[in-house]
């Protein structure tokens, strides 16, 4: 057997010291980008989780406050409905306004088996359901508006006694609010929850009870809403696995008997929701509320799951658990293709001419340390500059795909102002530079005025546009240096540098206001002057981090709000 040539001896060991390069780097390539992407995809999960307990504290909150207008808590129960019937009514109408949807129902109910109701069928009308005697039935009243004069409409066939129904009965033996179980309206067919509290007399003795419903119609919109990825599903469930909401499930069906039933996760008739659920029932009885828990599956067909969950809880007894899932195939799916492409591009490349490859490879290093750069970046949540890679291969499509989850992650979609998670991590950002520099700056947290008038007499397209134009008018009227970040729905923040004290302040708030104060073009043929409630925090006099400067200026925008409604309703 001849010598191999010098020739071979050369160039077969650095042929295959190429490919083992090559191999190396795709394999760096899959690590890299696996890691970014999975990285990104958990904080998506998290955000998720995050942006439907905001949907659930929303609802929460709703009939916190509903409830607390209707009979603030200490005040005593009426002797009688009928002596003080004006003003129950007043409130009852107060406090139906504050969150018409969807807590526009509430009523009251006394030990005598008196029973007075108010139901909101929008804005201006409403309908007084009342009973002054046990063995009477409710009569029912049309009223526009709050003082409106009653209007008799119908007798109800069956009759009604407060004093039998469960939210009397749940409340009866409960010092605080408290929760009813969910359960199934009669008429809309639709899952709801009942809140309810006790009225005492002046002994302290039980006397009556008041609550409000929740219906969870629009919760269960908003889940089924969530763009999360092609298969990915978000549900809000019941520790013993009832649903709530679901984006992938109804939850409520037929049974056999046809009535309508709610649907368990364990039978929701959704195999990946019946393992999820599986999966994470041992976990729910144990202390999670605050905390977003994770954990990896693989389901019964080989695929892994990831799945991000967290409970939700209140005061008043109620505890649900809401839940992101994300196959893995959903963002993992072109990272083996592409890092064997790159694979065979090296060995292909080594054999043609052995320049050629190390130009290739040194071109493909570069710029895959960029993209490794970038990639850690976004998975801490930093933001940097954009990628500076004009490339049609792979690498190209992977550090588009970066650019784009960066752009998802940090903008609010509507507006294109930063979002709230990009806000925060500036806020953060801010707070480290003072170690250095000592230099005082400010939160600003504006919410814009009546802005549910402009969704509700214009519609949801032009609510959208006028979110725009604000959005465009903050931009312009703040300092080139300074933040403007949508916080959620018609609420904004600004994070103002260099603000040392209330001189420097004081023209950027004109500034605004006046912004805020002229009429929107959205609107079209309907002049609209807004204007905003505005709350300042100055770091690091009011609070030294940044969930307390939120706090902080959000407590001082509501005073705001409060002074300026007083200060209206005084002129009138």
């Amino acid at each position: 057997m001849p010598n191999p040539s010098l020739r071979t001896v050369l160039i077969f060991p650095y042929v295959a010291l190429v490919i083992v390069l090559a191999v190396a780097i795709g394999a760096l390539s899959y690590q890299t980008g696996s890691q970014a992407v999975r990285t990104v995809s958990d904080h998506l999960m998290h955000e998720t989780v995050d942006r439907i307990g905001q949907a659930i504290d929303r609802h929460v909150v709703g009939s916190v406050a509903t409830l607390e207008a209707a009979f603030p808590n200490g005040m005593l129960a009426p002797k009688a409905i009928e002596v003080d019937l004006d003003d129950i009514r007043t409130r009852f109408w107060i406090s139906t306004s504050l969150h018409i949807d969807p807590n526009n129902y509430v009523y009251y109910g006394n030990l005598e088996g008196q029973a007075i109701g108010l139901y909101r069928r929008s804005y201006e009308e409403g309908e007084l359901r009342v009973k002054y005697f046990p063995e009477e039935h409710r009569n029912r009243y049309r009223i526009d508006g709050i003082n409106g004069t009653p209007e008799y409409e119908s007798t109800e066939k069956a009759l009604f006694d407060p004093r039998t129904r469960p939210w009397f009965q749940a409340a009866q033996s409960s010092s605080q609010d408290i929760w009813t179980s969910v359960y199934i309206d009669f008429g809309t067919q639709d899952l709801v929850a009942t809140r309810a509290r006790r009225v005492l007399d002046k002994n302290g003795e039980l006397k009556g009870v008041v609550a409000t419903d929740m219906p969870l119609r629009a919760l269960n919109d908003f889940v089924g809403s969530i763009d999360i990825s092609p298969n990915g599903l978000a549900f809000i469930l019941e520790p013993d696995g009832q649903l709530i909401a679901s984006s992938s499930s109804p939850n409520v069906k037929r049974s056999a008997d046809g009535k309508n039933v709610r649907v368990n996760a364990a039978d929701s008739g959704h195999p990946l929701l019946t393992e999820i659920y599986q999966q994470i029932e041992p976990e729910l009885s144990l202390s999670l509320a605050g905390e977003t828990k994770t954990t990896i599956f693989t389901d019964s067909r080989g695929e892994k799951i990831n799945v991000a969950f967290a409970v939700f809880q209140d005061n008043a007894g109620l505890e649900w658990i809401n839940v992101v899932a994300l196959p893995d195939r959903d963002f993992m799916g072109g990272i083996s293709s592409n890092v064997m492409r790159t694979i065979i591009l090296g060995i292909l490349a080594t054999i043609v001419v052995v320049f050629i490859g190390l130009a290739i490879l040194n071109w493909v290093t570069a710029d895959l340390k960029q993209l490794s750069i970038v990639a850690n970046q976004v998975g801490s949540g930093q933001q940097e500059e954009p990628l500076n890679i004009r490339r049609n291969d792979e690498i190209g499509t992977l550090a588009k795909s970066f650019q784009a989850m960066q752009y998802r992650l940090q903008t609010d979609h509507l507006t294109g102002l930063p979002n709230r998670y990009a806000f925060e991590q500036s806020l953060n950002a801010a707070i480290e530079r003072h170690a250095k520099s000592k230099r005082s700056f400010a939160v600003m947290f504006i919410d814009i005025n009546d802005f549910k008038m402009v969704n509700d007499q214009f519609g949801h397209d032009t609510g959208d546009q006028a979110l725009i134009e604000i959005a465009l008018r903050l931009r312009t009227h703040l300092r080139q240096r300074d933040l403007v970040a949508r916080y959620a729905g018609d609420e904004f923040v600004v994070l103002l540098v260099d603000v040392q004290s209330s001189d420097d302040l004081s023209p950027i708030r004109g500034n605004i206001e006046q912004a805020l104060n002229v009429p929107l073009q959205a609107t079209g043929e309907t002049v609209t002057c807004l204007g905003g409630a505005i709350g300042v925090a100055h770091f690091p006099d009011d609070a030294d981090n940044a969930k307390q400067l939120l706090i902080v200026a959000d407590d001082n925008m509501y005073r705001h709000k409060a002074a300026c409604k007083a200060e209206r309703e005084q002129q009138s």
